[in-house]
Protein backbone atom coordinates (compact mmCIF):
# COMPACT_ATOMS: atom_id res chain seq x y z
CA UNK A 1 0.00 0.00 0.00
CA UNK A 2 1.45 3.34 -1.07
CA UNK A 3 0.36 5.96 1.46
CA UNK A 4 3.47 8.16 1.71
CA UNK A 5 6.19 9.12 -0.74
CA UNK A 6 8.73 6.90 1.00
CA UNK A 7 6.55 3.91 0.05
CA UNK A 8 7.24 4.63 -3.63
CA UNK A 9 10.96 4.56 -2.91
CA UNK A 10 10.78 1.28 -0.99
CA UNK A 11 8.39 -0.31 -3.51
CA UNK A 12 10.69 0.39 -6.46
CA UNK A 13 13.79 -0.80 -4.58
CA UNK A 14 11.96 -4.07 -3.86
CA UNK A 15 10.35 -4.66 -7.26
CA UNK A 16 12.93 -3.12 -9.61
CA UNK A 17 16.23 -3.15 -7.67
CA UNK A 18 18.49 -3.25 -10.73
CA UNK A 19 16.43 -1.00 -13.00
CA UNK A 20 17.57 2.58 -13.55
CA UNK A 21 15.90 5.19 -11.38
CA UNK A 22 17.99 8.15 -12.59
CA UNK A 23 20.35 8.96 -15.41
CA UNK A 24 22.43 11.99 -14.44
CA UNK A 25 25.22 12.87 -16.85
CA UNK A 26 27.29 9.73 -17.24
CA UNK A 27 25.91 8.21 -14.02
CA UNK A 28 23.21 5.56 -13.84
CA UNK A 29 21.60 5.09 -10.43
CA UNK A 30 19.45 2.02 -9.77
CA UNK A 31 16.35 2.08 -7.60
CA UNK A 32 18.11 -0.02 -4.96
CA UNK A 33 21.16 2.25 -4.91
CA UNK A 34 19.03 5.38 -4.69
CA UNK A 35 17.01 3.96 -1.82
CA UNK A 36 20.13 2.77 0.05
CA UNK A 37 21.76 6.21 -0.08
CA UNK A 38 18.51 7.88 0.96
CA UNK A 39 18.26 5.59 3.97
CA UNK A 40 21.80 6.43 5.03
CA UNK A 41 21.15 10.15 4.65
CA UNK A 42 17.92 9.92 6.66
CA UNK A 43 19.85 8.15 9.43
CA UNK A 44 22.67 10.70 9.30
CA UNK A 45 20.20 13.55 9.68
CA UNK A 46 18.46 11.72 12.54
CA UNK A 47 21.78 11.27 14.32
CA UNK A 48 22.27 15.04 14.10
CA UNK A 49 19.02 15.61 15.94
CA UNK A 50 16.59 16.10 13.03
CA UNK A 51 13.15 14.74 13.90
CA UNK A 52 9.80 14.33 12.15
CA UNK A 53 8.46 17.59 10.68
CA UNK A 54 11.75 19.42 11.23
CA UNK A 55 12.69 21.38 8.12
CA UNK A 56 15.63 20.35 5.95
CA UNK A 57 16.33 23.12 3.43
CA UNK A 58 17.90 22.52 0.04
CA UNK A 59 19.64 25.14 -2.14
CA UNK A 60 20.77 23.53 -5.36
CA UNK A 61 20.23 23.20 -9.07
CA UNK A 62 19.14 19.76 -10.29
CA UNK A 63 21.55 17.25 -8.74
CA UNK A 64 21.45 13.71 -7.40
CA UNK A 65 22.23 15.07 -3.95
CA UNK A 66 19.02 17.12 -4.21
CA UNK A 67 17.03 14.00 -5.09
CA UNK A 68 18.69 12.00 -2.28
CA UNK A 69 17.84 14.70 0.26
CA UNK A 70 14.27 14.71 -0.99
CA UNK A 71 14.22 10.92 -0.62
CA UNK A 72 15.65 11.00 2.91
CA UNK A 73 12.82 13.33 3.91
CA UNK A 74 10.29 11.06 2.19
CA UNK A 75 11.45 8.09 4.27
CA UNK A 76 11.83 9.72 7.67
CA UNK A 77 9.05 12.31 7.76
CA UNK A 78 11.30 15.38 7.63
CA UNK A 79 9.94 18.41 5.75
CA UNK A 80 11.89 19.23 2.58
CA UNK A 81 11.97 23.04 2.38
CA UNK A 82 13.27 24.08 -1.02
CA UNK A 83 14.96 27.36 -1.93
CA UNK A 84 14.94 28.88 -5.40
CA UNK A 85 18.62 29.14 -6.33
CA UNK A 86 17.88 32.06 -8.64
CA UNK A 87 16.88 34.35 -5.78
CA UNK A 88 19.02 37.18 -4.45
CA UNK A 89 20.63 36.84 -1.01
CA UNK A 90 17.98 38.92 0.85
CA UNK A 91 15.22 36.77 -0.66
CA UNK A 92 16.97 33.55 0.34
CA UNK A 93 17.49 34.93 3.83
CA UNK A 94 13.79 35.70 4.18
CA UNK A 95 12.78 32.15 3.19
CA UNK A 96 15.34 30.54 5.49
CA UNK A 97 14.20 32.79 8.33
CA UNK A 98 10.52 32.02 7.79
CA UNK A 99 10.89 28.24 7.38
CA UNK A 100 13.41 27.87 10.27
CA UNK A 101 15.28 24.81 8.99
CA UNK A 102 17.76 23.12 11.31
CA UNK A 103 19.98 22.03 8.41
CA UNK A 104 20.75 23.57 5.03
CA UNK A 105 22.03 21.27 2.28
CA UNK A 106 23.57 23.36 -0.49
CA UNK A 107 25.54 23.12 -3.72
CA UNK A 108 29.08 24.51 -3.45
CA UNK A 109 28.49 27.19 -6.10
CA UNK A 110 26.21 28.98 -3.59
CA UNK A 111 28.71 28.95 -0.71
CA UNK A 112 29.45 32.68 -0.97
CA UNK A 113 25.74 33.55 -0.88
CA UNK A 114 25.13 31.31 2.13
CA UNK A 115 28.18 32.72 3.93
CA UNK A 116 26.83 36.24 3.36
CA UNK A 117 23.63 35.53 5.33
CA UNK A 118 24.39 32.68 7.75
CA UNK A 119 25.24 34.98 10.69
CA UNK A 120 21.57 36.02 10.66
CA UNK A 121 20.31 32.42 10.64
CA UNK A 122 21.07 31.17 14.17
CA UNK A 123 18.44 28.42 13.95
CA UNK A 124 20.47 26.57 11.29
CA UNK A 125 22.62 24.14 13.26
CA UNK A 126 24.56 22.61 10.37
CA UNK A 127 25.44 23.38 6.77
CA UNK A 128 26.08 20.47 4.40
CA UNK A 129 27.93 21.16 1.14
CA UNK A 130 28.35 19.12 -2.04
CA UNK A 131 29.57 19.63 -5.59
CA UNK A 132 32.90 21.12 -4.56
CA UNK A 133 35.13 21.66 -1.52
CA UNK A 134 33.13 22.46 1.60
CA UNK A 135 34.03 25.76 3.30
CA UNK A 136 35.41 25.47 6.83
CA UNK A 137 32.01 26.32 8.34
CA UNK A 138 30.20 23.51 6.45
CA UNK A 139 30.20 19.71 6.49
CA UNK A 140 30.99 17.54 3.49
CA UNK A 141 27.88 15.85 2.08
CA UNK A 142 29.48 12.46 1.43
CA UNK A 143 31.04 12.38 4.89
CA UNK A 144 27.67 13.14 6.46
CA UNK A 145 25.95 10.48 4.37
CA UNK A 146 28.60 7.88 5.24
CA UNK A 147 27.99 8.47 8.95
CA UNK A 148 24.42 7.19 8.65
CA UNK A 149 23.19 3.66 9.28
CA UNK A 150 22.09 1.52 6.34
CA UNK A 151 18.80 0.76 8.13
CA UNK A 152 17.77 4.40 7.88
CA UNK A 153 16.13 6.70 10.42
CA UNK A 154 13.77 5.08 12.97
CA UNK A 155 10.87 7.38 12.04
CA UNK A 156 8.23 7.15 9.31
CA UNK A 157 5.77 9.80 8.13
CA UNK A 158 1.99 9.70 8.31
CA UNK A 159 -0.07 10.49 5.19
CA UNK A 160 -1.34 13.85 6.43
CA UNK A 161 2.02 15.10 7.65
CA UNK A 162 3.87 17.76 5.66
CA UNK A 163 6.35 16.55 3.05
CA UNK A 164 7.16 19.74 1.10
CA UNK A 165 7.44 23.39 2.05
CA UNK A 166 7.77 25.21 -1.26
CA UNK A 167 7.74 29.00 -1.45
CA UNK A 168 5.76 30.94 -3.98
CA UNK A 169 5.54 34.73 -4.21
CA UNK A 170 2.36 36.42 -3.01
CA UNK A 171 0.54 39.56 -4.05
CA UNK A 172 2.16 41.50 -1.19
CA UNK A 173 5.62 40.67 -2.49
CA UNK A 174 6.40 38.39 0.46
CA UNK A 175 6.83 34.72 -0.49
CA UNK A 176 4.38 32.26 1.05
CA UNK A 177 5.43 28.76 2.07
CA UNK A 178 3.05 26.19 0.57
CA UNK A 179 2.62 23.13 2.79
CA UNK A 180 2.04 19.92 0.84
CA UNK A 181 1.29 16.61 2.54
CA UNK A 182 2.32 13.08 1.64
CA UNK A 183 -1.33 12.31 0.83
CA UNK A 184 -1.51 15.31 -1.49
CA UNK A 185 1.72 14.34 -3.23
CA UNK A 186 0.52 10.77 -3.81
CA UNK A 187 -2.62 12.25 -5.36
CA UNK A 188 -0.57 14.53 -7.64
CA UNK A 189 1.74 11.64 -8.62
CA UNK A 190 -1.33 9.62 -9.60
CA UNK A 191 -2.70 12.59 -11.55
CA UNK A 192 0.61 13.02 -13.41
CA UNK A 193 0.76 9.31 -14.24
CA UNK A 194 -2.83 9.37 -15.50
CA UNK A 195 -2.69 12.56 -17.54
CA UNK A 196 0.64 11.75 -19.18
CA UNK A 197 -0.16 8.06 -19.62
CA UNK A 198 3.08 7.09 -17.85
CA UNK A 199 4.08 3.42 -17.92
CA UNK A 200 6.99 1.52 -16.43
CA UNK A 201 9.02 1.56 -19.67
CA UNK A 202 8.89 5.35 -20.07
CA UNK A 203 12.01 7.48 -19.89
CA UNK A 204 11.19 10.98 -18.62
CA UNK A 205 13.63 13.83 -19.22
CA UNK A 206 13.64 16.71 -16.71
CA UNK A 207 15.59 19.95 -16.96
CA UNK A 208 13.15 22.35 -15.26
CA UNK A 209 14.21 23.07 -11.65
CA UNK A 210 13.17 20.34 -9.18
CA UNK A 211 12.66 22.95 -6.44
CA UNK A 212 9.56 23.90 -8.47
CA UNK A 213 6.50 21.69 -8.24
CA UNK A 214 6.24 21.11 -12.00
CA UNK A 215 9.42 19.09 -12.39
CA UNK A 216 9.06 17.51 -8.95
CA UNK A 217 5.48 16.37 -9.63
CA UNK A 218 6.47 14.77 -12.91
CA UNK A 219 9.37 12.97 -11.24
CA UNK A 220 6.99 11.60 -8.61
CA UNK A 221 4.55 10.44 -11.28
CA UNK A 222 7.31 8.68 -13.19
CA UNK A 223 8.64 6.89 -10.11
CA UNK A 224 5.13 5.96 -8.98
CA UNK A 225 5.06 3.89 -12.18
CA UNK A 226 8.67 2.68 -11.85
CA UNK A 227 9.84 4.63 -14.91
CA UNK A 228 13.31 6.10 -15.43
CA UNK A 229 14.08 9.82 -14.97
CA UNK A 230 16.86 11.45 -16.99
CA UNK A 231 17.85 14.49 -14.93
CA UNK A 232 19.75 17.52 -16.26
CA UNK A 233 21.63 19.93 -14.01
CA UNK A 234 20.41 22.83 -16.13
CA UNK A 235 18.96 23.66 -19.53
CA UNK A 236 21.30 23.51 -22.52
CA UNK A 237 19.33 23.04 -25.75
CA UNK A 238 21.95 21.08 -27.72
CA UNK A 239 22.50 18.77 -24.75
CA UNK A 240 18.74 18.23 -24.44
CA UNK A 241 18.55 17.06 -28.06
CA UNK A 242 21.64 14.87 -27.79
CA UNK A 243 20.26 13.24 -24.64
CA UNK A 244 16.89 12.48 -26.26
CA UNK A 245 18.76 10.69 -29.02
CA UNK A 246 21.24 8.87 -26.78
CA UNK A 247 18.84 7.84 -24.00
CA UNK A 248 15.79 7.18 -26.16
CA UNK A 249 13.77 9.65 -24.13
CA UNK A 250 10.01 9.11 -24.43
CA UNK A 251 8.75 12.16 -22.49
CA UNK A 252 10.14 15.57 -21.68
CA UNK A 253 8.94 18.69 -19.87
CA UNK A 254 9.60 22.26 -21.01
CA UNK A 255 8.23 25.77 -20.99
CA UNK A 256 7.32 27.04 -24.48
CA UNK A 257 10.47 29.19 -24.54
CA UNK A 258 12.53 26.02 -24.05
CA UNK A 259 10.67 24.27 -26.86
CA UNK A 260 11.54 27.19 -29.13
CA UNK A 261 15.22 26.97 -28.15
CA UNK A 262 15.32 23.19 -28.71
CA UNK A 263 13.65 23.46 -32.12
CA UNK A 264 16.34 26.01 -33.00
CA UNK A 265 19.25 23.63 -32.34
CA UNK A 266 21.29 23.26 -35.57
CA UNK A 267 20.77 19.88 -37.22
CA UNK A 268 17.67 18.97 -35.23
CA UNK A 269 15.87 18.00 -38.46
CA UNK A 270 18.38 15.15 -38.90
CA UNK A 271 18.36 13.99 -35.26
CA UNK A 272 16.61 10.70 -34.47
CA UNK A 273 13.88 11.84 -32.09
CA UNK A 274 11.53 8.96 -32.91
CA UNK A 275 11.49 7.71 -29.30
CA UNK A 276 9.85 10.94 -28.11
CA UNK A 277 6.06 10.60 -27.85
CA UNK A 278 5.20 13.41 -25.40
CA UNK A 279 6.41 16.95 -24.76
CA UNK A 280 4.63 18.24 -21.68
CA UNK A 281 4.65 22.03 -21.55
CA UNK A 282 3.38 24.42 -18.92
CA UNK A 283 3.48 28.04 -17.75
CA UNK A 284 1.84 29.47 -20.90
CA UNK A 285 -0.07 28.40 -24.04
CA UNK A 286 2.07 27.32 -26.99
CA UNK A 287 2.27 30.01 -29.71
CA UNK A 288 0.57 28.62 -32.82
CA UNK A 289 3.56 29.16 -35.20
CA UNK A 290 5.83 27.32 -32.75
CA UNK A 291 3.25 24.56 -32.33
CA UNK A 292 2.96 24.11 -36.10
CA UNK A 293 6.72 23.80 -36.45
CA UNK A 294 6.95 21.31 -33.59
CA UNK A 295 4.10 19.18 -34.93
CA UNK A 296 5.67 19.12 -38.40
CA UNK A 297 9.00 17.93 -37.01
CA UNK A 298 7.89 15.66 -34.18
CA UNK A 299 4.28 14.72 -34.82
CA UNK A 300 1.40 14.95 -32.28
CA UNK A 301 3.54 15.07 -29.12
CA UNK A 302 2.41 18.23 -27.32
CA UNK A 303 0.43 18.16 -24.07
CA UNK A 304 -0.22 21.14 -21.79
CA UNK A 305 -0.65 20.99 -18.00
CA UNK A 306 -1.91 23.86 -15.85
CA UNK A 307 -1.56 24.04 -12.11
CA UNK A 308 0.22 25.88 -9.35
CA UNK A 309 2.19 25.15 -6.20
CA UNK A 310 -1.05 25.12 -4.23
CA UNK A 311 -2.64 22.47 -6.48
CA UNK A 312 -4.81 22.16 -9.57
CA UNK A 313 -4.96 21.13 -12.65
CA UNK A 314 -6.16 21.00 -16.20
CA UNK A 315 -4.85 19.28 -19.32
CA UNK A 316 -4.91 20.13 -23.02
CA UNK A 317 -4.29 16.68 -24.46
CA UNK A 318 -2.19 15.78 -27.48
CA UNK A 319 -5.20 15.07 -29.66
CA UNK A 320 -6.56 18.54 -28.86
CA UNK A 321 -3.59 20.34 -30.43
CA UNK A 322 -5.01 21.11 -33.90
CA UNK A 323 -3.58 24.35 -35.28
CA UNK A 324 -5.16 23.61 -38.68
CA UNK A 325 -8.48 22.36 -37.31
CA UNK A 326 -11.86 24.05 -37.10
CA UNK A 327 -12.08 27.62 -35.77
CA UNK A 328 -13.25 26.22 -32.43
CA UNK A 329 -10.29 23.79 -32.27
CA UNK A 330 -7.83 26.57 -33.10
CA UNK A 331 -9.41 28.79 -30.46
CA UNK A 332 -8.93 26.08 -27.83
CA UNK A 333 -5.17 26.21 -28.36
CA UNK A 334 -5.40 29.41 -26.31
CA UNK A 335 -7.04 27.54 -23.45
CA UNK A 336 -5.33 25.66 -20.63
CA UNK A 337 -7.37 22.54 -21.25
CA UNK A 338 -10.04 20.69 -19.33
CA UNK A 339 -10.17 19.54 -15.72
CA UNK A 340 -8.20 16.38 -15.03
CA UNK A 341 -9.98 13.40 -13.41
CA UNK A 342 -10.87 14.10 -9.76
CA UNK A 343 -10.43 17.85 -10.26
CA UNK A 344 -13.46 20.14 -9.96
CA UNK A 345 -13.47 23.69 -11.35
CA UNK A 346 -15.84 26.58 -10.74
CA UNK A 347 -15.90 30.15 -12.05
CA UNK A 348 -17.41 32.53 -9.49
CA UNK A 349 -18.18 36.23 -9.15
CA UNK A 350 -17.07 38.47 -6.29
CA UNK A 351 -19.92 37.14 -4.12
CA UNK A 352 -18.96 33.53 -4.70
CA UNK A 353 -21.83 32.77 -7.09
CA UNK A 354 -21.23 30.57 -10.14
CA UNK A 355 -21.17 32.57 -13.37
CA UNK A 356 -22.80 31.29 -16.58
CA UNK A 357 -20.83 29.41 -19.21
CA UNK A 358 -18.60 31.89 -21.02
CA UNK A 359 -18.74 34.37 -18.15
CA UNK A 360 -15.58 35.68 -16.47
CA UNK A 361 -14.85 35.20 -12.79
CA UNK A 362 -12.31 33.82 -10.35
CA UNK A 363 -11.12 30.26 -10.97
CA UNK A 364 -11.76 27.90 -8.03
CA UNK A 365 -10.48 24.33 -7.92
CA UNK A 366 -11.09 21.34 -5.65
CA UNK A 367 -8.90 18.24 -5.65
CA UNK A 368 -7.15 15.84 -3.29
CA UNK A 369 -3.80 17.29 -4.40
CA UNK A 370 -4.40 20.71 -2.87
CA UNK A 371 -2.01 22.20 -0.36
CA UNK A 372 -2.61 21.89 3.38
CA UNK A 373 -2.16 25.65 3.76
CA UNK A 374 0.44 28.41 3.99
CA UNK A 375 3.27 28.17 6.52
CA UNK A 376 2.97 30.70 9.36
CA UNK A 377 0.07 32.38 7.57
CA UNK A 378 -3.33 31.22 8.79
CA UNK A 379 -5.11 34.29 7.41
CA UNK A 380 -3.92 33.59 3.87
CA UNK A 381 -4.75 29.88 4.31
CA UNK A 382 -8.32 30.62 5.38
CA UNK A 383 -8.79 33.06 2.50
CA UNK A 384 -7.36 30.68 -0.10
CA UNK A 385 -9.22 27.52 1.02
CA UNK A 386 -12.53 28.94 2.16
CA UNK A 387 -15.53 26.76 1.49
CA UNK A 388 -13.37 23.77 0.65
CA UNK A 389 -12.25 25.28 -2.67
CA UNK A 390 -8.87 26.73 -3.57
CA UNK A 391 -9.30 30.33 -4.73
CA UNK A 392 -6.59 30.72 -7.37
CA UNK A 393 -6.79 34.50 -7.74
CA UNK A 394 -6.79 33.95 -11.51
CA UNK A 395 -9.67 35.19 -13.63
CA UNK A 396 -10.98 32.85 -16.27
CA UNK A 397 -13.96 31.43 -18.10
CA UNK A 398 -15.20 27.99 -19.14
CA UNK A 399 -16.77 27.10 -22.47
CA UNK A 400 -19.53 24.55 -23.05
CA UNK A 401 -17.13 21.58 -23.04
CA UNK A 402 -15.22 22.67 -19.96
CA UNK A 403 -12.17 24.20 -21.68
CA UNK A 404 -10.70 26.75 -19.29
CA UNK A 405 -9.39 30.10 -20.51
CA UNK A 406 -7.22 32.43 -18.43
CA UNK A 407 -8.52 35.97 -18.83
CA UNK A 408 -6.47 38.00 -16.34
CA UNK A 409 -4.72 37.61 -13.02
CA UNK A 410 -6.06 39.05 -9.83
CA UNK A 411 -2.65 38.45 -8.33
CA UNK A 412 -1.02 40.57 -11.03
CA UNK A 413 1.39 37.80 -11.88
CA UNK A 414 3.69 37.94 -14.89
CA UNK A 415 4.80 34.64 -16.47
CA UNK A 416 8.15 35.08 -18.19
CA UNK A 417 9.97 32.08 -19.60
CA UNK A 418 8.08 29.73 -17.30
CA UNK A 419 8.85 31.72 -14.15
CA UNK A 420 6.18 33.48 -12.10
CA UNK A 421 7.00 37.12 -11.35
CA UNK A 422 4.79 39.26 -9.15
CA UNK A 423 4.61 42.93 -10.07
CA UNK A 424 4.35 44.13 -6.46
CA UNK A 425 7.68 42.50 -5.64
CA UNK A 426 9.42 44.30 -8.52
CA UNK A 427 7.70 47.57 -7.61
CA UNK A 428 9.00 47.34 -4.06
CA UNK A 429 12.53 46.73 -5.34
CA UNK A 430 12.38 49.77 -7.64
CA UNK A 431 10.89 51.93 -4.89
CA UNK A 432 14.05 51.51 -2.80
CA UNK A 433 15.94 53.66 -5.33
CA UNK A 434 16.00 57.29 -4.11
CA UNK A 435 15.23 58.67 -7.57
CA UNK A 436 11.93 56.75 -7.86
CA UNK A 437 8.93 58.75 -6.67
CA UNK A 438 6.23 56.39 -7.93
CA UNK A 439 6.25 53.12 -9.86
CA UNK A 440 4.02 50.47 -11.39
CA UNK A 441 5.03 47.21 -13.06
CA UNK A 442 3.15 45.34 -15.77
CA UNK A 443 3.76 42.38 -18.06
CA UNK A 444 3.98 43.01 -21.80
CA UNK A 445 3.85 40.43 -24.56
CA UNK A 446 7.13 39.09 -25.92
CA UNK A 447 7.57 36.64 -28.80
CA UNK A 448 10.27 34.66 -27.01
CA UNK A 449 9.58 34.94 -23.26
CA UNK A 450 5.79 35.04 -23.50
CA UNK A 451 5.77 38.09 -21.24
CA UNK A 452 8.48 40.42 -19.97
CA UNK A 453 8.53 42.86 -17.09
CA UNK A 454 8.05 46.55 -17.86
CA UNK A 455 8.27 49.30 -15.25
CA UNK A 456 6.53 52.67 -15.49
CA UNK A 457 8.35 55.14 -13.27
CA UNK A 458 7.78 58.68 -12.02
CA UNK A 459 11.15 60.27 -11.25
CA UNK A 460 11.68 62.10 -7.97
CA UNK A 461 11.96 65.90 -8.45
CA UNK A 462 15.41 67.04 -9.45
CA UNK A 463 16.62 63.58 -10.50
CA UNK A 464 17.44 62.18 -13.92
CA UNK A 465 17.82 58.46 -13.31
CA UNK A 466 17.92 56.32 -16.44
CA UNK A 467 16.63 52.91 -17.48
CA UNK A 468 19.94 51.06 -17.16
CA UNK A 469 20.59 52.32 -13.63
CA UNK A 470 17.17 51.21 -12.37
CA UNK A 471 17.49 47.77 -13.95
CA UNK A 472 20.91 47.31 -12.35
CA UNK A 473 19.51 48.49 -9.00
CA UNK A 474 16.80 45.82 -9.17
CA UNK A 475 19.46 43.11 -9.46
CA UNK A 476 20.72 44.05 -5.99
CA UNK A 477 17.25 43.60 -4.49
CA UNK A 478 15.61 40.68 -6.28
CA UNK A 479 16.55 37.80 -8.56
CA UNK A 480 17.91 38.92 -11.92
CA UNK A 481 15.16 37.18 -13.90
CA UNK A 482 12.56 39.37 -12.15
CA UNK A 483 14.13 42.68 -13.15
CA UNK A 484 12.41 44.89 -15.74
CA UNK A 485 13.44 44.44 -19.33
CA UNK A 486 12.44 48.03 -20.01
CA UNK A 487 11.48 51.19 -18.14
CA UNK A 488 9.14 53.96 -19.28
CA UNK A 489 9.24 57.35 -17.54
CA UNK A 490 6.03 59.36 -17.03
CA UNK A 491 4.97 62.51 -15.21
CA UNK A 492 2.29 60.69 -13.21
CA UNK A 493 0.58 57.30 -13.01
CA UNK A 494 -3.12 56.92 -13.83
CA UNK A 495 -5.21 56.15 -10.77
CA UNK A 496 -8.70 54.91 -9.97
CA UNK A 497 -11.08 56.92 -7.75
CA UNK A 498 -9.98 54.73 -4.86
CA UNK A 499 -6.42 55.96 -5.33
CA UNK A 500 -5.15 52.63 -6.67
CA UNK A 501 -3.02 52.64 -9.81
CA UNK A 502 -5.11 51.91 -12.90
CA UNK A 503 -3.15 49.08 -14.50
CA UNK A 504 -5.77 48.56 -17.19
CA UNK A 505 -4.86 51.97 -18.59
CA UNK A 506 -1.14 51.24 -18.16
CA UNK A 507 -1.46 48.01 -20.14
CA UNK A 508 -3.30 49.86 -22.89
CA UNK A 509 -0.77 52.69 -23.14
CA UNK A 510 2.46 50.79 -22.46
CA UNK A 511 1.83 47.52 -24.27
CA UNK A 512 5.14 47.62 -26.15
CA UNK A 513 8.26 46.17 -24.44
CA UNK A 514 10.54 49.14 -25.11
CA UNK A 515 11.01 52.05 -22.71
CA UNK A 516 10.13 55.69 -23.26
CA UNK A 517 11.00 58.97 -21.64
CA UNK A 518 8.64 61.67 -20.48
Amino acid sequence: MIECLGDILLNNAHKFPDETAFVYGDRRITFSRHCARAKRMSSALWQRGIRKQDRVSILSQNTMEFMETYAACELAGFIAATVNWRLAAPEIEYILTDSTPRILVFEAQYAATVDQIRARLPHIEAYVCFGGPAPDWALDYEAVLASGDEAGAPSRPLPDEIMHLIYTSGTTGRPKGVMRTHRGEIAIAQLMATELGLIVSDRLQLMMPVFHVGSRFLQLGAHLRGATVILHHDFRPADIVATIVREKVTMTHMAPTMVQAVLGVPGIEEADLSSLHTICYSAAPMPVPLLRRGLKLLGPVFLQLYGMTEGGGTTLHKRQHKPDGTPEEVKRLGSIGQAAPNVDIRIVDDEGNDVPVGGTGEILTRTASHMAGYWNNSAATIAALRGGWYHTGDLGCLDEQGFLYLVDRKKDMIISGGENIYSREVEEALATHPAVADVAVIGVKDDYWGEVVKAIVVRAPGTDVGEAELIEHCKTQIASYKKPKSVAFVVELPRLPSGKINKVVLRQTHARPGGSSS
